[in-house]
């Protein structure tokens, strides 16, 4: 007989259990804490990102099931501290999906649009958790160029932006400019801002910046792995070649690409 969704879940948290017992457990499973696992727990969401990229539905399947695996991890090492376990955290995901949804599972009836009454609603716990300025909740563990983006979009709701992207354009050649002319000592702190202004040029543009970026890797890679084959089949070491050699190589894949 087929087992139930519930019984799934019941044999994952069971052997979870069993993989932290004290005494018959797993050493390594038993070792972990919150901050050893939280690594993984980030590796596998942008494992689920890339089967999704890659329209692997099979491997979308697996990495979904190894990224429930650390939400299951971290509620079994909660439930032995005496804080949460699994069924608390479902229990709150799906409060919080009912309370976002008021025109669905409440009575509301304003007619807002959903992104609307979704960010107001967001605006709202965030409020009850004591939450001072727009910016507040933020996570500080985003990818920078993740976090740069949140904190610009949380700014421009309450009116600070761009009113169009040419100012934002602006503001990267001046960026570029200053890092151009910096000293040593402020390097670090101009590039920072550059990057700041590109992240708000490329969202003012109606795109995501981390998706412009991924894509912009793959072609990088795509492309550097053309000129080391394309190298490889005229019999010459690709490191060895100078910079204006490898360039005619670089150029040569970009017109294959192109034909």
């Amino acid at each position: 007989m087929t087992d139930t969704r519930h019984q799934q879940i019941d044999r994952l948290l069971a052997i979870m259990a069993r993989l932290r017992d004290p005494q018959t457990g797993c050493e390594w499973d038993r070792e972990q804490t919150f901050a050893t696992i939280a690594p993984y727990t980030i590796e596998e969401a942008y494992e689920v990102a890339e089967a999704i990229a890659q329209a692997d539905l099979a491997s979308l399947r697996d990495e979904l099931g190894d990224l429930l695996l650390q939400v299951v991890f971290h509620a079994r090492m909660a439930e032995e501290l005496g804080h949460f376990a699994f069924a608390d955290v479902a229990s709150a995901i799906s409060n919080k999906l009912e309370a976002r949804h008021p025109h669905i599972f409440g009575d509301d009836v304003s007619g807002d649009a959903q992104t609307e009454r979704w960010e107001a609603i967001k605006a709202q716990e965030r409020a009850a958790k004591g939450a001072t300025s727009a910016i507040d909740g933020v996570a500080l563990s985003l990818p920078g160029l993740m976090r740069a983006e949140k904190l610009q979009r949380r700014a421009a709701r309450v009116g600070f932006d761009w009113p169009d992207p040419s100012g934002a354009a602006d503001k990267v050649r001046e960026e570029m400019a200053e890092l151009d002319e910096a000293s040593a000592a402020d390097k670090l702190e101009e590039a920072g801002d550059l990057l700041f202004a590109a992240v708000n040029l490329v969202r003012l543009n109606g795109i995501a910046p981390e998706d412009a970026l991924r894509a912009a890797n793959t072609k990088f890679e795509r492309r550097f792995r053309g000129m080391e084959t394309l190298a490889a089949g005229d019999g010459v070491d690709f490191a060895g070649l100078s910079l204006e050699e490898q360039e005619a190589y670089w150029q040569a894949v970009k017109r294959a690409e192109k034909a």
